[in-house]
């Protein structure tokens, strides 16, 4: 019999400790008692902390006895991790955990048992921003009803219910928290300074205090509040003091009023206590951080026998060479020396290099494309010719919300791969997740409509709305297929109008009608799939989620069936990411922010008690205006450089680092924040001062500080230096960077101390590089002649392997270097069928005829393409004056004004106007031209209706061509020799000359058509073809001479001899024939549509001849 396997571990090897100097070393021996530890960029804070942790454990302190606290999940697991790392297996790693963390394990651990099952939960900042509103807007409720129960200053009500003010009071709710006030002390406080607006806080301060209880839920403000009072307790902090030996905190810059007191409860009284900090790298006073906390620390702690705390210094920067170091130097000696040792804060401001090197470069542009396009330029060489990675460089912004977007664009576009924090922006500002959210709405809000208000509530879904989702990635349509669409659902209208026997009414518009058969996608099956399909597809998952959330689903089961559903866009984007280049760039972006909504909907699912509908997952994401809260941390893609704000890069390092924007009045940024309800103005002891201009400049120089000292090897400051005295001026920071000797007779600069690299660059880079840049410069040197032969031939060449170049799927890496990818190099093409047969009689009519003369272009696009845009109101003004026109005439409607007004009513709303104004304006002319109408239609004139909108068909010989015009005439009217008269209403604008009438075109058309049989068939013609008697304009609009109320009327008297129209119409027949379709310019091209796609115009003139 065999023996068993045993698996054994192999022993773990013991790591080396790293070599410490002597600043390092004299922290980790520190024998016990406070110490504050300045650490300044890259001078081995973490690497200190671990040692000293390590080394108290190997003095045999138990590691259970052994607290760290910091600021981030993200700080804490490395901190976890490198202490694991360094103890190896002989020792379990002490608890290092956040402030956070910390205080909510104490509030649990000492919760009633009745309550333990029900764990408390904290708001993210979305959601509290969510809360605060809601209590905000009950609160302007009551006040419009006469009944407030918070009596806010009355030039305050008005702002109630806006994000500002709600971001005002969650400031105030914050700082009475961080220092221990509750509403009564805060109302005490508020009376004593006669400030009725924090009395007004205070007491909006218990109502939020009364609904986080109610709902289970803690801010993080309140958590640490609650958790600091639990440690005043003397039983419970005895208890905490008993538990830990040594506690370290690190980052102590960053703590606020109200975490230093939980630390006196947790080691005050000379206990051990190692805060590391670096008061020159405060930079979230904007979250509650005190930089008093860290400069008042040796009097705050003071050791056991009353003297201030012990202050050591880390001297040594690891990090940055000696170059670097310098420029950081100068921007450091502007800064206040606060109220730490005198010395000591000078050691610490003069960092000893640990290697010389460094480049510190400063850059001014034009403009803002100038500046982004130089950096995407700078980042690609140091990629390509320095052989920087990607993933070792970093472009840092002040403002995120401003500057991310278009840095992102800029850089994505000329090829450098980017990588994103998804904090930095909120999460629906990301196209993808936009597109999913709005779709979210849509269903969620046409469910709670149905569930409580019944289908007679309006629809969500409007006409905007709908078209943004069908042209959206979900929808995927374009503008034509759009246009087919909407011009097939007006006919399927019109059909059923004349079934119902109102042949005259006007469909509704393409947009009503298309955001209509959305919601209910059964009316497209009929339709030509080809431009109704995805339509139909759109319309019926929208409807399947809507039943979903009315039967209760999540919020994260409704998007997750939005996306299943959407198989084409998956699919696009999963093909894009697997190609890479800048398109799976994109992809990859899309595909993150997907996953970081999905994570949100599966968090915020979970941390409710109960269920939560998908309408408050939306108003918590529409809320976020701060950075969220994410409980994992993403991994990091290596290759991709990092875009951040200036905020979020402390604490990490690059080779090379971008900081762009540096602008005067974006940073330094030296609005006063919160100036409305002063929030900084409530201190503990008293009315605290307002923060000064030069308070201000502080931080945003410490900002800067941090920025410029992310980087190891080369540092890069851009900015936009405007040409206009007016425009936009780089930052004084820009000047902090270095000093400059400057010859007193000369103006030239000598030296720059330090060595730096300054700038006014005016133009963007002759040639970018990148493959884009490059094979554009080759195709231009393929072709230029002036060129030698023998560098055209090796520019083609090149552009011949570049062609060449294949992924392993086979695939063209670089398709634009191919000739049949160039434009203009293919002769014009022909279309396999001719446009109209030559053994077929040529299709024409009237206003057809005049816009071949006039443009043939015009013509062929319009009539023939269908490329016109969807109907402007002014065509709908002139289908319902017509149809009225129509009504009346044919004896169906009386010639009553009133009863034209009151038709006119029904269908009027349906016409898109720019503004309600203008549609008042357009009633009040359709009211007159209907008068008009009227008013001409009961004259005498010797003739009777004979017909109204009749429609005629008829095929002619002109010159020897067989042409059929179609058309409609608006009235026919016949005298009492029999003798017929077309009538053509006009209701626009434009009136021809009365000189002009001879050679009108489409009247002339009319009465050719006469002749060639277009009455026969009428009743009172005896079926022949009557004698013309001429045609006429009716504009409707223009008043005659002899008064207001009657109609100008432009007569076309019979043609005389052999008709000219004939020949025009020969001539347009063998334009059509010949497919001569050019563009001619004249007095219509400003009102063309098609402006923009005719050559002879600037808008649409060709790129390649």
């Amino acid at each position: 019999m065999s023996s068993p396997y045993r698996l054994v571990r192999s022993p773990l090897a013991q790591p080396d400790p790293p070599v410490l100097d002597d600043y390092q070393r004299a922290v980790v021996e520190h024998a016990g008692g406070p110490l504050l530890v300045l650490a300044g960029p890259g001078t081995g804070k973490t690497t200190t902390l671990v040692e000293a942790v390590a080394r108290r454990i190997e003095r045999g302190t138990d590691p259970e006895r052994i607290l760290v606290l910091t600021f981030s999940r993200k700080a804490a697991m490395e901190l976890r991790d490198r202490m694991s790392g360094r103890l190896g297996a002989s020792a379990a790693a002490p608890q290092a955990t956040t402030f956070h963390s910390f205080c909510y394990a104490l509030l649990r651990a000492h919760q009633d048992p009745h309550d333990y099952a029900e764990p408390l939960r904290l708001l993210s900042g979305p959601e509290q921003d969510v809360m605060v509103r809601e209590l905000l807007a009950g609160g302007a409720e009551d006040a419009r009803l006469g009944s407030p129960r918070i009596a806010w200053p009355l030039d305050l009500r008005a702002c109630l219910t806006t994000r500002g003010f709600a971001d005002e009071v969650r400031a105030v709710l914050a700082r009475s928290r961080e220092l221990g006030l509750g509403e009564a002390e805060l109302a005490r406080f508020a009376e004593g300074v006669r400030r009725p607006d924090w009395a007004a806080a205070a007491h909006f301060l218990a109502d939020y205090l009364d609904v986080l209880d109610l709902r289970g839920v803690l801010d993080y403000a309140e958590l640490v509040h609650r958790a600091v009072l639990l440690a005043e307790r003397p039983e419970v902090g005895e208890q905490l003091r008993g538990r830990y030996d040594v506690v370290f905190v690190d980052e102590y810059q960053d703590t606020d009023p109200s975490q230093v007191r939980l630390l006196r409860r947790l080691a005050g009284g000379g206990r051990d206590l190692v805060a590391v900090g670096d008061p020159d790298q405060s930079i979230y006073a904007f979250r509650g951080a005190d930089i008093n906390g860290i400069l008042e620390f040796p009097q705050a702690f003071p050791q056991a026998d009353g003297a201030p705390a012990d202050v050591r210094v880390l001297r040594v920067s690891r990090r940055s060479g000696a170059v670097l170091l310098a420029a950081s130097r100068e921007l450091a000696r502007r800064m206040p020396m606060g109220r730490l040792p005198a010395e000591k804060l000078a050691q610490h401001r003069a960092l000893l290099p640990s290697r010389e090197g460094g480049r510190v470069e400063v850059y001014t542009y034009p403009t803002p494309g100038t500046e982004l396009d130089s950096i995407a330029d700078l980042l690609r060489r140091a990629h390509l010719e320095e052989g920087v990675p990607w993933g070792e460089m970093a472009v840092l912004v002040r403002a995120g919300g401003r500057s991310i977007p278009g840095v992102r664009r800029a850089l994505g576009a000329a090829g450098v791969p980017l990588e994103i924090d998804g904090d930095d922006l909120p999460l629906r500002e990301e196209p993808a997740v936009a597109q999913l959210l709005l779709a979210l709405r849509v269903c969620a809000e046409q469910a709670a409509r149905d569930r409580h208000a019944g289908i007679d509530a309006p629809d969500p879904l409007t006409t905007e709305l709908a078209h943004t989702l069908l042209t959206g990635p979900l929808g995927g349509m374009d503008g034509s297929d759009l246009r087919r669409l909407g011009r097939a659902l007006r006919e399927e209208e019109r059909a059923v109008l004349r079934a119902d026997g109102r042949p005259a009414a006007v469909p509704r518009p393409a947009g009503e009608l298309i955001r209509e058969a959305l919601g209910e996608p059964e009316r497209l099956i009929a339709l030509d799939p080809g431009y109704a399909r995805r339509a139909r597809d759109l319309g019926m998952l929208l409807r399947k989620v809507r039943e979903r959330l009315a039967g209760g689903c999540t919020a994260e089961d409704a998007l997750w069936e939005l996306w299943d559903g959407s198989r084409r866009w998956r699919e696009r984007l999963e093909r894009a990411a697997l190609r890479g280049g800048a398109a799976g760039r994109n992809a990859d972006r899309d595909l993150d922010a997907l996953c970081a909504l999905f994570e949100t909907a599966a968090r915020a699912e979970e941390q409710v008690t109960g269920h939560r509908s998908a309408l408050d997952l939306l108003a918590e994401l529409e809320a976020q205006d701060i950075a969220a809260d994410t409980l994992t941390v993403r991994a990091v893609r290596p290759e991709a450089v990092r875009l951040m704000t200036a905020h979020r890069s402390k604490g990490l390092e690059w080779r090379l680092v971008v900081v762009a924007g540096v602008q005067e009045g974006l940073w330094p940024d030296l609005r006063r924040r919160g100036s409305l309800l002063e929030a900084d103005r409530i201190g503990r002891d008293g009315l605290a001062e307002p923060l000064s201009p030069a308070a201000l400049l502080g931080e945003e120089r410490r900002l800067f500080y941090v920025a410029a000292t992310r980087a190891k090897e080369r540092l890069i400051v851009t900015a936009v230096k405007a040409p206009a005295e007016d425009g936009d001026e780089p930052s004084r920071f820009l000047r902090e960077l270095y000093r400059e000797d400057v010859d007193p007779r000369t103006g030239r600069v000598l030296r720059r101390t330090p060595p730096a690299t300054v700038e006014d660059v005016t133009h963007r880079p002759r040639r970018p590089l990148s493959v884009a840049a490059l094979v554009a410069e080759l195709r231009a040197v393929t072709v230029d002649p002036a060129r030698s032969p023998e560098l055209r031939r090796a520019a083609a060449e090149r552009l011949a392997t570049l062609a060449l170049a294949a992924d392993e799927d086979g695939l063209p890496l670089v398709p634009a270097a191919h000739p049949e990818r160039w434009w203009g190099l293919d002769d014009a093409t022909a279309a396999p069928e001719p446009l109209r047969s030559a053994d077929l009689p040529v299709r024409l009519s009237g206003s057809g005829l005049e816009q071949l003369e006039n443009c043939s272009l015009q013509w062929f696009l319009d009539k023939e393409v269908k490329a016109r845009a969807v109907g402007s109101a002014a065509q709908g003004f002139g289908n319902v004056v017509h149809a009225l026109a129509d009504e009346v005439g044919s004896g169906r409607t009386p010639a009553d004004l009133a009863v034209l007004m009151e038709r006119l009513d029904t269908v009027w709303d349906a016409l898109a106007f720019d503004a309600p104004w203008k549609s008042q304006q357009e009633k009040t002319e359709a009211r007159s031209a209907l008068e008009r109408f009227l008013n001409w239609h009961v004259l005498e004139r010797g003739r009777d209706v004979v017909a109204t909108e009749h429609g005629f068909d008829v095929t002619l010989d002109a010159g020897g061509v067989r042409v059929r015009i179609r058309g409609s005439m608006d009235r026919v009217e016949k005298d009492e020799a029999g003798r017929a008269y077309v009538v053509d209403f006009k209701t626009g604008k434009e009136v021809p000359t009365d000189k002009s009438l001879p050679d009108h075109k489409q009247l002339a058309v009319y009465q050719l058509a006469v002749r060639a049989g277009a009455l026969n068939e009428l009743p009172g013609f005896d079926g022949g073809a009557p004698e013309s008697g001429g045609a006429e304009l009716v504009q409707l609009r223009k008043p005659d001479k002899s008064g207001p109320d009657v109609p100008k009327v432009q007569r076309q008297e019979p043609p005389e001899g052999e008709p000219w129209i004939e020949n025009l119409l020969a001539e347009a027949a063998g334009k059509v024939l010949a497919e001569r379709f050019v563009p001619q310019t004249g007095g219509g091209c400003d009102r063309c549509s098609f402006r923009r796609s005719c050559s002879a115009q600037r808008d649409g003139a060709q790129l390649v001849e």
